[in-house]
């Protein structure tokens, strides 16, 4: 058995072990929980597709929908629509969208001269998760022809054991007339009925002989069964079913009279049992259909009615529960930010995927991998050349995700940041994802940084970035989000008034009782600590070897994974650091994580009342925070740098102006009456080094690697290390203390900067973009990035301190 194949029984066995030493969370809260979890079970949670169902299940039903303009024969296959890609729409994404009751979805698509509309609603009830309604909506554009001609598929698939068919449907007729009903059934979902309604729409009437074989008026139904490794591949699978068809088409009719396009792309009418389901339909003009999943434990079968009664209903709710929480303050008091808040956080929980799968680990534990010798890389890259990876898992994960067409999977250090804004809508949700991330850790305590889950997951990663190493790190964001818990708890403890927390008791049931909260804190507490250990134990760095001046001999860290040209262990792939490496670095970057991570381990350890632990994490606190200033502070260059060892073999300090220079600070690290504070201050606010109109940069504009090479993270604005930084003025800004009116005044600027560049392009392009030109605005590398580019929700949220300002001067 792999270590990563008893994680399950690893959580199990700590959840069981401590529902023994705590008293049981009362029946009601237990009921709440149940009835929470089963909301969370459907969803949109394919999100690497234009619209994809699926349960939150390893193997089960899942659906996807696929669709493309039929006027000629060249654009048919180009266009096809199924996996989100960039730069082929003008925009798409979720309007409104909140995982447990659904929300609606646009999708501008110039190609195939139609807007699409997704509405997808759940209704939770019954044993089994409930059902939910799918409203599929096509609009065609301004510059489309009236009677334009759209062929739309919606598929089924079956993974595991069960059962689906299509019922009633008669195999010798060229179609159905009316809706299509599957019906099926596995161990976790039990019975259920899934119909595909005739819906509203006018159809091509072709006038070709083929016409007598396949009327397009009624809908095309194909069964099969294809090999369940293969069932993710649902548009490769069509286009060659569709050739086959094409090849009987060819010989009967000839190339001087070849069926029209809306003809020649159809698929065989045969409906039966099977693990595919094909379903499709042809349409001329505006359409209209229902996706209907009717669960048999629910009290009444799913019909359209319920789903018109519930579309305006859930994005009327959303709408004012998003005001309540999320509501931009000034000066971003028009609606038109509103609109653009609420699309962006939509986007954000509208990505939240489930992933199963096997993944590549190279658990050598090859010698080199210690990168402890000068020259170590040389020596890494030769062991990973042998391709020492093996196959592990498989494995689950419910995450959130940077962006639905080129980054469609879990990534470690974006996901702490993901969570933030989620926090704040959905406590329960946002526990759920931190649960389901350190069910992954292996008994040594290692996350894999990015988790390429299974075939399909692979499929979008370039062979080379496959294979995760059990030595690499990346910065443990979801500590930040732990103490977002604990502040929400804190602030629950000091308010009277529950009422609030009765409403909202469906996202919120650990913060509305206590013991639950406790609960869940002293299941995860191991699983912290395990990772906690793992990185000071796997990224330590050498202070003694060199006999470095510092506080203490032990807190000082680096990145495993070094290259000369990057450490994309660390997030900030091509951040200029020391050349060449050398195994005496020590980054800051890295002991300012460390700092944070063992803040967050000590306030829980508190929480819990671990009072030994506590008081360790309090030395290491003590200690972390003098050695950033030993090892890491210039008095020549008044800033934070990398270190290295030099060539007569002394400490020697890097300093590469960015954003590496700014993590203490980013941290909380530095002290508010600091007057290195002052220094920190005074580099973010220089024009000539790292203050933009449009944000921070990530490398001063004075360093002479400025926007050289990959050009990555050497001067664009980045939203999460922006995002650290005003939440850090602003935190400076609302305590007394000698920097507390230049940090309001940076604060109010830096803020309306940062949402001003994102939402300028927003409304240019249609999406959030990866990251942001510091010299125009413009956003660029990836699009439909709203993954960590999101915080800028919680940023218009932020309060206005511009009136504090003027009361100062």
């Amino acid at each position: 058995m792999t270590r990563q194949s008893r994680h399950g029984t690893l959580w199990q066995g700590l959840t069981c072990l401590f529902a023994l030493q705590l008293p049981l969370v009362s029946a009601q809260v237990a009921e709440v929980e149940k009835a929470t979890n089963a909301s969370l079970l459907w969803g949109p949670y394919r999100p690497n597709l234009y619209f994809g169902v699926r349960p939150r299940i390893p193997k089960g039903l899942m659906g996807g929908l696929m669709w493309t303009r039929v006027e000629d024969y060249q654009s048919v296959q180009a266009n096809f629509r199924h996996t989100c890609e960039q730069h082929e729409l003008d925009g798409y994404g979720w309007d409104e969208y909140d995982v447990r009751s659904g929300g609606r979805q646009t999708i501008h698509d110039p190609g195939n001269k139609i807007d699409m509309t997704t509405e997808f609603i759940k209704y939770p009830g019954g044993e089994h998760g409930g059902s939910w309604g799918a409203r599929i909506k096509g609009t065609p554009r301004e510059d489309a022809s009236p009677n334009l001609r759209t062929t739309v598929i919606w598929y089924n698939t079956l993974e595991g054991l069960g059962s689906l068919e299509v019922t009633g449907a008669d195999k010798e007729e060229t179609g159905i007339e009316g809706d299509v009903v599957l019906s099926g059934r596995t161990m976790e979902l039990g019975d259920f009925e899934l119909k595909v309604t005739e819906g509203k729409g006018a159809h091509p009437h072709t006038g070709h002989p083929s016409y007598d074989d396949k009327p397009l008026d009624r809908t095309l139904v194909h069964s099969g069964q294809v090999p369940e490794e293969a069932i993710w591949q649902a548009k490769a699978l069509l286009f060659a079913h569709m050739k086959g068809q094409i090849d009987v088409l060819i010989p009967k009719y000839g190339e001087q009279n070849p069926p029209p396009p809306a003809q020649v792309y159809t698929i065989q009418h045969l409906p039966g049992r099977g693990n595919m389901h094909l379903v499709q339909k042809v349409f001329e003009g505006p359409f209209e259909f229902d996706i209907l999943f009717s669960s048999g434990s629910a009290p009444e079968k799913l019909t359209s009615e319920h789903l018109t009664e519930q579309i305006d209903s859930v994005t009327s709710s959303f709408s004012t529960r998003f005001t309540e929480i999320f509501k931009p303050q000034a000066p971003f008091v028009k609606k038109r930010y509103e609109e653009f808040s609420k699309s962006l956080f939509s986007n954000l929980i509208g990505g939240i995927g489930y992933f199963f799968g096997d993944s590549r680990v190279d658990r050598s534990y090859d010698p080199a991998y210690e990168e402890d010798n000068e020259g170590f890389w040389e020596e890494a890259a030769e062991a990973r050349s042998r391709n020492q990876a093996q196959l592990e898992g498989p494995s689950e994960l419910f995450t959130a995700i940077p962006s639905r067409p080129f980054f469609p999977r879990g990534f470690l250090w974006d996901e702490g940041f993901h969570l933030l804004p989620v926090i704040d809508w959905d406590a329960d949700l946002t526990l759920d994802i931190i649960k389901s991330w350190f069910q992954l850790m292996d008994e040594d305590g290692w996350i894999a940084r990015e988790q390429i889950l299974g075939a399909e997951a692979r499929s979008k990663v370039p062979e080379e970035f496959q294979v995760q190493y059990p030595h690499y790190a990346n910065p443990p964001t979801l500590f930040m989000v732990i103490t977002a818990f604990l502040d929400k708890l804190d602030a629950i403890k000091t308010d009277t008034s529950s009422e609030k927390l009765q409403q909202e008791k469906s996202y919120s049931t650990q913060l509305s009782n206590r013991e639950a909260a406790l609960q869940y804190l002293r299941t995860l507490y191991p699983l912290l600590k395990r990772n906690y250990f793992w990185y000071r134990k796997t990224q330590a760095g050498d202070i003694k070897s060199y006999d470095r001046e510092a506080f203490s001999t032990k807190e000082g860290y680096r990145w495993r994974g070094r290259t000369p040209q990057h450490i994309l262990t660390s997030g900030l792939d091509d951040y200029p650091r020391a050349q060449p490496p050398h195994p005496g670095e020590l980054h800051v970057d890295l002991i300012s994580w460390m700092g944070m991570m063992t803040r967050a381990i000590k306030r829980i350890a508190v929480y819990l009342d671990e009072q030994d632990d506590a008081a360790e994490f309090a030395r290491y606190d003590e200690a972390i925070v003098r050695n950033i200033d030993d090892l890491h502070w210039s008095d020549k260059e008044k800033t934070y740098c990398d270190a290295t060892i030099d060539d007569y073999e002394e400490h020697s300090l890097i300093c590469h102006k960015g954003y590496i220079s700014l993590f203490p600070f980013l941290t909380g690290l530095v002290d508010k009456d600091s007057k290195r504070l002052g220094a920190v201050l005074d580099l973010i606010e220089d024009e000539d080094e790292l203050w933009s109109p449009y944000g921070i940069r990530s490398l001063s504009k004075s360093d002479e690697f400025y926007h050289t090479a990959e050009d990555y993270w050497r001067g664009p604005v980045w939203m999460p290390i922006n995002y650290l930084a005003v939440s850090q003025l602003l935190n400076i800004a609302q305590a007394s203390g000698p920097h507390q009116s230049r940090a309001t005044k940076m604060y109010n600027e830096l803020r309306k900067r940062l949402v001003d560049t994102v939402y300028e392009s927003w409304k240019e392009t249609g999406f959030a973009w990866e990251q942001y030109n510091p010299e125009t605005g413009k956003g660029q590398r990836t699009q439909h990035f709203t993954g960590w580019t999101s915080l800028v929700v919680k940023i218009m949220a932020m309060p206005d301190l511009s009136d504090w300002v003027r009361d100062e001067l």
